[in-house]
């Protein structure tokens, strides 16, 4: 199988043009590749596939073979292959994901793309479709802010084992997060509690949840737990969910730049036209062929 590795901030995955192949068994394929040991090594598989309803179709799969709706550092990097490629001459595209179709803007430097923005879509907080289930919140619902279209922003206490609990904001940005203010980012244990927020009841669909330090109006530090990867360099939805949810609460302006272990996103939230922008990299790391092995073929 043919392949390029790509990066956004370090959340890296490895793409192939769906149109040309496509392994038999996609999710053991995808867990193969991305062990770093006895594969390419990356947090997932993405397959750029052709699309009835918009230009290009962006099927994505975790690290551990589980479908993904949608990736934000990923989607930058399936804009700059296809254009890298010459799949399109076009500099504004649009690509269908599991969370609908997304609109990227792509810009060049000496030829190739090295910047995309995306229109991530308006968030949604409503527990059913994040999905929460609140009936399983103990401790209950911290506070509640209203976004002026009238939808209600919940923050909640997480119940995450005996005698220990914290205080998130779930949002969904067409995956589902969680969003957790903590006084030290860089020293926070990610790995150990992050698996304690997957898997917990009140997330019936598990959940990426982002662990923030506010610095100032314009500036947040971000560590990500991501349902089915594990801890990440970087997650694009996952930092346009932390900067609505900051917004909401009262803790930054809606210009953001949010950053993370592999560098910095900018985040801009339009709350008239209700849509969240992300501007960042995509970086092709290698291109190459694999051998799946007859039962992946």
């Amino acid at each position: 199988m043919k392949f390029t590795k790509m990066h956004g901030i370090g959340n890296d995955y490895v793409y192939v043009d769906g149109s040309r192949e496509r392994p038999s068994n996609v999710e053991a394929a995808a867990r193969f590749v991305s062990d770093r040991h006895f594969g390419i090594g990356s947090d997932g598989l993405i397959l750029i596939n052709p699309s009835k309803v918009a230009d290009f179709e962006m099927e994505m799969y975790n690290a551990d073979g589980s479908r993904g709706k949608m990736c934000g550092n990923g989607i930058r990097c399936v804009g700059k292959y296809v254009s890298d490629h010459h799949m399109t001459d076009r500099d504004e595209i649009t690509v269908e994901t599991l969370a609908g179709i997304k609109r990227l803007k792509l810009y060049k430097k000496d030829g190739k793309v090295d910047l995309v923005k995306v229109d991530m879509g308006a968030p949604v907080f409503a527990p059913e479709l994040v999905p929460v289930a609140l009936d399983a919140v103990e401790g209950g619902i911290v506070s509640e802010h209203i976004a002026p279209w009238g939808e209600v922003l919940r923050e909640v206490f997480i119940p995450l084992r005996e005698g220990f609990s914290m205080k998130g904001t779930c949002v969904s940005m067409g995956n589902p997060h969680c969003v957790v203010e903590v006084d030290d980012v860089a020293g926070f244990d990610v790995c150990g509690i992050g698996p304690l927020f997957e898997h917990n009841p009140l997330f019936p669909e598990g959940v990426n949840t982002e662990f923030i330090h506010v610095k100032d109006r314009r500036n947040v530090t971000m560590r990500v737990w991501e349902r089915g990867s594990g801890e990440t360099w970087a997650c694009g939805t996952g930092a346009c969910a932390s900067v609505v949810a900051c917004i909401l609460n009262g803790l930054t302006d809606h210009l953001v730049t949010v950053n993370l272990r592999g560098g910095s996103l900018q985040i801009e939230w339009d709350q008239v036209k209700n849509t969240v922008f992300m501007t960042g990299p995509a970086v092709t790391v290698f291109e190459g062929e694999i051998f799946l092995g007859e039962d992946l073929t």
